[in-house]
């Protein structure tokens, strides 16, 4: 329980409406009260069960003193005007009282609303954040509909189960310890009848409570396998569809719904036995009240009329009691979903900056990478090494080539770089100074990424090409124009503003990447790193976009991981990796002379 008293602490930033929402329950609470105590004296008057003293007592809060002082005045008005018109002052009074009971609900209410949203808007603005910052080593272990999952049904949980719960928990204990304390002063024995059966009720929704968070955990994680899958399937319809595996993909899916479905049948059967079992062990408490209350007035030790006010305010209490118990089984239900929530919260930003880092990256002579060696850690790692004693150098305006088969540790070592993973031992210098000595997004803001998949937004082709940046309209269209973009986008519908869909998907792959390429161009970084850009586009494509990465290229320093090797014939230096290690290096001529691994590259590509 201790990740839901985190989520309450979000109540912080909420003080007046919370300040407000308890005096406005305090006030509820008290006007019902009123409403019940007065019943007694009036009963007492009305059926002549106890006389009224000879002369009206002065008013002080205890016991008798209250209803000797409300019988008097009470007596003397019914004497006075009759008992039909004192019976319609005091049902006037009631509902008066009553009306004004339901108005202060509603202001607790209405101050609760802007607490419940608020809450909610604060944490899913943190998880945004938090994933935003985190190192992507802890999305390589976490599956994307997993975290989706977290983001929409487990924060509907937190927001259904805690948040609607709080004016429970905020209104209810008050009635519950007014009322409880009315209770005493009226009667201490009878209440000690009802507190002992408490432990019993106590115990058996403890055991049910535990049972429903370990229900509720399992069902969290198996709607996000839920989600998984239904991520996977949009991904890849075309390969389902080709292959004929609607049918199996299917099955998979109704199989893990199956799961999904007995697992909240199980949690919401649990969950709905906590009414009936506050509400039958309320009655039995009520039946012990009465019982033994009737002895007592029978033995003459209580008043009748002070039996039928403790009976109905005891009746009043349960519906507090019962909601309580609600919000308890709520709150047992939200345990799984407030952990899932903090698995991101708390996850570690490995990515750790100095206190007094360098503002700004001046690169003008070398990066150095220095006995360089990394592997992934992580719950579902091997810990196996992906770099194994990197030592390389790039001058300022030099083109570095990355060749070598899939998996020999090409990405990962670019990767390094703008520090989205930190190495394990050795170092990276730029200009002689580690990099883990600058500001993380002052380095970054050097670095231009093009990588294989072009990665772009809903938005429109002026906002992608602008991302993250503050551009004119001018500077936009160079940079398309210098990308050999500007033609295809004027064809488009409504030029630079126009918007291009879910992941670009309304232009052509070449159209995408040329769009890519405008951005890394308006970005105008030192450093360039072009992860395997053209691989996946066509001959006619490739040509555009290879022309636009010519212009990206010049007079920056950049790292080419190269799929097509053609394309990197020119390069100033070209190293072979393996197994993650440098096995050769050296230009294409040098390379071609060693009879190597990258002459049979090139072997392969020229058959």
């Amino acid at each position: 329980m201790k990740n839901i008293y985190r989520i309450l602490r979000y109540l912080k930033g909420y003080k007046k409406e919370v300040i407000l929402n308890i005096v406005f329950n305090l006030l509820y609470v008290f006007a019902s009260l009123f409403s019940f105590v007065m019943v007694i004296p009036f009963v007492s008057v009305l059926f002549g069960i106890i006389q009224p003293p000879e002369f009206c007592p002065e008013f002080s809060f205890n016991k008798d003193v209250i209803i000797d002082y409300f019988a008097w005045h009470l007596n003397n008005y019914s004497q006075t005007y009759g008992v039909f018109k004192c019976l319609v002052i005091i049902s006037a009074l009631y509902i008066f009282f009553a009306f004004l009971s339901a108005l202060f609900r509603y202001l607790g209410m209405y101050n609760l609303a802007p607490i419940r949203n608020g809450v909610i808007k604060d944490l899913r603005n943190d998880i945004y954040h938090k994933i935003t910052i985190l190192p992507l080593s802890f999305f390589s272990n976490k599956r994307k509909g997993d975290l989706l999952s977290r983001m929409s049904s487990d924060l509907l949980d937190i927001e259904i189960s805690v948040i609607s719960s709080l004016q429970m928990m905020i209104k209810d204990p008050i009635m519950v310890i007014v009322f409880l304390t009315t209770l005493i002063i009226i009667s201490p024995k009878l209440v000690l009848f009802v507190v002992i059966v408490m432990p019993v009720v106590a115990y058996l929704i403890k055991q049910i409570g535990a049972s429903l968070n370990r229900n509720s955990e399992k069902g969290q994680k198996q709607i996000g396998t839920l989600i998984s899958t239904t991520e996977e399937t949009l991904g890849a319809i075309r390969v389902i569809s080709t292959y004929n595996a609607e049918d199996k993909i299917r099955e998979k899916f109704e199989q893990q719904n199956n799961i999904y479905s007995r697992l909240m049948t199980k949690i919401l059967r649990r969950k709905e036995l906590a009414a009936p079992l506050t509400e039958v062990f309320g009655i039995l408490s009520l039946v012990i009240v009465v019982i033994f209350g009737g002895l007592m007035v029978i033995k003459g030790e209580i008043h009748p009329s002070i039996l039928i006010g403790f009976v109905l305010l005891f009746a009043r209490i349960l519906a507090p009691m019962q909601s309580l118990t609600t919000a308890y089984y709520n709150l047992k239900k939200a345990a799984a979903a407030a952990k899932r929530l903090y698995e991101i919260l708390d996850a570690k930003e490995k990515i750790e900056e100095k206190p007094n880092a360098i503002k700004e990256v001046k690169f003008s002579d070398t990066i150095k990478f220095s006995n360089v060696f990394f592997s992934y850690t992580g719950e579902n790692e091997d810990n196996k090494i992906v770099l194994d004693n990197i030592n390389l150098e790039a001058k300022q305006g030099q083109t570095i080539a990355i060749v070598g088969k899939s998996g020999s540790g090409k990405s990962t070592l670019l990767d390094l770089l703008p520090r989205f993973h930190d190495v394990v031992s050795g170092e990276i210098r730029i200009d002689d100074i580690p990099i883990k000595d600058f500001n993380i997004n002052s380095l970054r803001k050097t670095i231009g990424i093009v990588t294989q998949e072009s990665i772009l937004f809903n938005d429109t082709i002026f906002g992608n090409i602008s991302f993250g940046l503050d551009a004119s309209f001018e500077d936009v269209q160079n940079a398309a124009k210098a990308a050999n973009a500007h033609e295809f986008i004027m064809n488009t519908p409504k030029g630079y503003y126009t918007n291009i869909g879910d992941r670009g998907l309304t232009l052509s792959g070449g159209e995408r990447q040329r769009i890519c390429i405008a951005r890394a161009i308006l970005k105008n970084p030192k450093i360039l790193l072009l992860d395997e850009a053209t691989s996946a586009l066509d001959t006619e494509s490739e040509k555009l976009v290879q022309e636009s990465l010519h212009a990206l290229m010049k007079g920056r320093t950049t790292f080419v991981i190269a799929h097509r090797l053609s394309t990197i014939v020119n390069s100033d230096k070209i190293i072979v990796m393996e197994n993650g290690k440098i096995v050769e290096e050296g230009n294409h001529q040098s390379l071609l002379s060693q009879n190597g691994i990258y002459s049979k590259l090139i072997e392969l590509q020229t058959l």
